[in-house]
Formats: structure tokens, C-alpha cells, sequence
């Protein structure tokens, strides 16, 4: 019996043993991402390349055209084991001339920072010029009702909440006008809409985004006024309700044109027919370079393949890097890469995506998979925790791999800080200069050591 006692003791402290020589070792790589990323990093080279040397990368446009063969020649000369492109059918909207708005109050004119919202008509060429009916929700547009709202430029001002800690879920709760605002405006009965930007805070930059017009309903032109003009503006309806609004926008939607998501791949040693995806969009809005959205994702997402490359890790299953196309206006580079998995009857275990920014990070939400799985994951906080990476909880892992999720693909969303990013989304401030070189570092190495953490453990 005490033979028996001692024998279970000692595979139990063997057990034990190589557990802690397990974390030893985890501990000891994951310290070598973080070493490599912050000393020899390359993640600032690659986003000052694509936005300072490319730019602006719309669907469609030249930039995002450059973008591809940029992105496929950089990852051509990693030496990794495949590097292609998929093909994508994009749509290509295009802004044109700079656009205008004036608050008209009496013989006082006042310029505002506007723009066109993404997928907007045009304007008349001599612009448009209506009285002002300023609202917080559609509901409250229905009850004013068509009388009133007939021949009116129609003004969302609902704010993102700004209790809200979490700016992605103030967001989300503010973007139905920015989607839907020209529907429901046209339906009753107004001439165009113009909306407070989607701005946690107060400046001088509109934002702009993706609408989409509903089938039989008028389309009106649609634009964003910055957030400070938006407050100047309800100001000054409250002093003078018959007021009027002038803006002239010469957007227009042009046919579809061909493109490309660029991938990567390296080859799993033990189980190279499950697949592991890392990646962000390589399209951007056209007002700017695109820095945080999603510069940062791209340059982040090579970087942890040539941490991995650079180190000597071997991956257990096949890693794919994947630069989708056209998140910003239709997520169809999202789609086909899904629709080509499942043709070509691959199986996605896990799918990271990059596109929150290029702030300092804060944890990895997850998104489908078991209870048993979700456990799995937090329970590498204790090797990550360190780096600051204490929030692994349910959550969202992005537009562009989204996709993957009906076909099994557990989604894991890299979380960076949140509370700068709506400074600079969608607007023309989202610069190379409003990135900072070691957040961005510290962004590429946490996904690396989550995606190394989650190929050595499923």
C-alpha cells in the first residue's frame, strides 16, 4: 500500500513538474515575441511604408490597387511557404470635389467641416438649401410626420454615449443614422440628411462611413458634420428654428472593379490541415492614410509572421496571414475568403483579427466555441497578464473574419485600449504621426503570443 502511495505522489509531482516546465517554457517564448517585437520590430516600418508611401486605400481606388501588390511583394520576400492572392469583385465609390456646408442664419453664413458619408449620392451641382429639422432617433422623426418633414434637410444629433467605458459599444449604439439615416429621412418626405459625426469627443473633423440606400426609397444625399459643427449648429437652431443648411457633395458610385485579399501561409507541422488566420483589411477611407483603421491590423499582422519566421517556431497547425479587401464598404473580401474555405473545404480552428487600433492593448475577445474552449483561453492569462493582457472575455472578433463563424471558426478580436480610436475613424486625421511606434509593437507581439498559445494548446 505505502509502494502504491508513493507511486501516485511521484507521477503526480512529475505531472506538476512538467506542468511548470511547460509555463517555464511558454513564459520564456512569449518573453521572446515581446524581445524581438519592442527590440527589432518592423510593425512601424510596415504601417510608415503603406501609409505614407501608399495612403488613402479605398476598394476600388489606385491606393488600394498599390496596396496589393505592395502587401504580396512584402510577404513574398519573408520566405515563407505561400504567398497568393484571392480574387474579389469590389465596389468603387468615389468622392470627387472637396464638399461644402454652410449654416445660413439670416445674412450670416458659416462654413462647417462635413463630408460625404460612403455610398452617398450626389447633390444637385449647385448644392441644396433647405430649413433644418434637427431629431435624436427615427422614432422621433416619425412623429413629427411627413408635413413637417416634406422638402427639410433632416438632422440626426444623437451623440455616442459618453458614459459608455467601452467607445466600440457607444458607437454601435449610435451608427443606425449614419447607416439608415438617409432611408428613414427619405421616407419622410426630406431632401437630404446630415448627421452628427460618430466622435467620442468634440472637434473639428467629420467622419465619415458606409450608408446604404433601401430598396424603394428616394435616395437623398447624406454627410457628416464634424462634431463641434454639429453642436454649433443645434445651437443655433434653438436661437433661430427657421434657419437654413447649404451643403454640396459630388460623390458618385462607379461600376465594380476587380481586386484582390492578399495571403500568406506557413505550413503546420503536425496538423497542417487546420488552419489558423491572422490578419486586418488593407482597405481604408479615402480622407486620409488610413493609420488606425486598419493600418495598424495589416503592419501587426505581418509582424507576428515575421516574429514567428524570425524566432524559429514552427506552428503545430498551418498559420495564414490574410490581407482582406473592402471591409470598409461592403466586407467582400471577408466573404470570398469565407466562401473559398468552405468550397475548398478547409477547416478554420481560429480566425484573430486586428482592427480596433493600434493602441495599447488590453486583452482578446472571443467570440463562438464551447464554454470549454472560452476556459481554455482564459486561462492563458496568467502568461499574458503580464503584458497587460488581462481582458480574454466574450466579445467581438471583427467584419472581415466574421464570416468564418458559421463554418465553426472560433473569432478572437484583439482588444487595444479603446478610448482614443474615435478621434481619428474615418476622418482626415487618421495619420502615421497619431500612432505610437511601441503601442503598435506591443499590439503585434500580444497576438503573436496569444495565436502561439492557442497552436500549442487545440
Amino acid at each position: 500500500m505505502r509502494k502504491q502511495t508513493t507511486f501516485i505522489t511521484t507521477i503526480i509531482l512529475l505531472t506538476l513538474s512538467l506542468s511548470g516546465f511547460s509555463q517555464d517554457n511558454d513564459s520564456t517564448t512569449i518573453r521572446k515575441f515581446f524581445n524581438e517585437a519592442l527590440g527589432k520590430g518592423q510593425s512601424y516600418e510596415y504601417l510608415r511604408q503603406l501609409t505614407t508611401q501608399i495612403g488613402a486605400r479605398l476598394s476600388g481606388s489606385e491606393g488600394a490597387a498599390k496596396a496589393v501588390v505592395w502587401g504580396k511583394s512584402l510577404l513574398e520576400s519573408g520566405g515563407y511557404d505561400r504567398v497568393f492572392l484571392q480574387d474579389v469583385i469590389v465596389p468603387h465609390w468615389v468622392r470627387g470635389k472637396k464638399e461644402e456646408g454652410y449654416i445660413l442664419n439670416g445674412k450670416l453664413k458659416t462654413s462647417v467641416p462635413l463630408v460625404a458619408l460612403g455610398g452617398s449620392i450626389a447633390t444637385p451641382a449647385k448644392g441644396i438649401t433647405a430649413e433644418v429639422i434637427e431629431v435624436k432617433s427615427f422614432q422621433e422623426l416619425r412623429d413629427l410626420g411627413k408635413e413637417k418633414c416634406t422638402g427639410k434637410i433632416i438632422f440626426f444629433n444623437r451623440p455616442m454615449d459618453p458614459t459608455k467605458i467601452n467607445t466600440f459599444e457607444a458607437y454601435g449604439g449610435a451608427g443606425d443614422q449614419r447607416r439608415s439615416g438617409a432611408n428613414e429621412a427619405s421616407k419622410m418626405g426630406a431632401i437630404g440628411v446630415i448627421i452628427r459625426s460618430l466622435s467620442s469627443t468634440e472637434n473639428d473633423f467629420p467622419h465619415t462611413g458606409s450608408m446604404l440606400y433601401a430598396t424603394g426609397v428616394p435616395l437623398i444625399p447624406a454627410a457628416a458634420l464634424s462634431t463641434r459643427a454639429a453642436t454649433l449648429l443645434s445651437k443655433t437652431l434653438k436661437e433661430n428654428p427657421n434657419l437654413k443648411f447649404y451643403f454640396r457633395q459630388s460623390c458618385e458610385s462607379l461600376p465594380d472593379v476587380p481586386s484582390h485579399n492578399v495571403v500568406a501561409e506557413i505550413k503546420g507541422s503536425e496538423k497542417p490541415e487546420e488552419i489558423i488566420v491572422v490578419g486586418g483589411h488593407l482597405d481604408s477611407w479615402d480622407l486620409a492614410q488610413g493609420a488606425h483603421d486598419d493600418g495598424t491590423g495589416i503592419a501587426q499582422s505581418l509582424e507576428v509572421f515575421r516574429l514567428f519566421k524570425t524566432l524559429g517556431i514552427r506552428p503545430k497547425h498551418t498559420l495564414r496571414v490574410v490581407l482582406f479587401m473592402n471591409e470598409e464598404n461592403g466586407n467582400r473580401g471577408g466573404i470570398k475568403y469565407a466562401d473559398l474555405a468552405k468550397a475548398n473545404n478547409e477547416k478554420h480552428i481560429f480566425a484573430m483579427e486586428s482592427d480596433e487600433g493600434g493602441f495599447t492593448p488590453r486583452g482578446f475577445g472571443i467570440q463562438g466555441g464551447s464554454p470549454e474552449v472560452k476556459l481554455k483561453l482564459q486561462s492563458f492569462r496568467d502568461l499574458l497578464s503580464p503584458y497587460g493582457l488581462g481582458d480574454i472575455d466574450k466579445g467581438s472578433g471583427g467584419v472581415d473574419i466574421g464570416p468564418l463563424a458559421p463554418q465553426g471558426t472560433v473569432l478572437v478580436g484583439f482588444k487595444p485600449d479603446s478610448q482614443r480610436y474615435f478621434e481619428y475613424h474615418h476622418t482626415a486625421n487618421d495619420r502615421f504621426e497619431n500612432v505610437n511606434q511601441r503601442e503598435l509593437e506591443m499590439g503585434a507581439a500580444s497576438m503573436a503570443a496569444m495565436i502561439y498559445l492557442i497552436d500549442k494548446n487545440f
